[in-house]
């Protein structure tokens, strides 16, 4: 058991790490509604994290 939350930690400072690294703190910002939003289930942070990391992954538009 401990095995796998330690697996679990390093994945999540990965992803972390990677999207502070290529979309800045736009990114963590999103990254961190999303994840508190899905944790709290509460639907409208989810829901403005995943549409902030959206954005950020689409680019702008033109």
């Amino acid at each position: 058991m401990p095995v796998i939350a330690l697996l679990a930690a390093v994945v999540a400072v990965t992803v972390e790490q990677l999207v502070q690294w290529k979309y800045g703190p736009m990114g963590i910002a999103g990254l961190l509604l999303l994840t508190i939003g899905l944790k709290a289930k509460n639907a409208t942070c989810s829901s403005i994290g995943a549409v902030v990391l959206a954005l950020m992954v689409t680019g702008p538009a033109g």
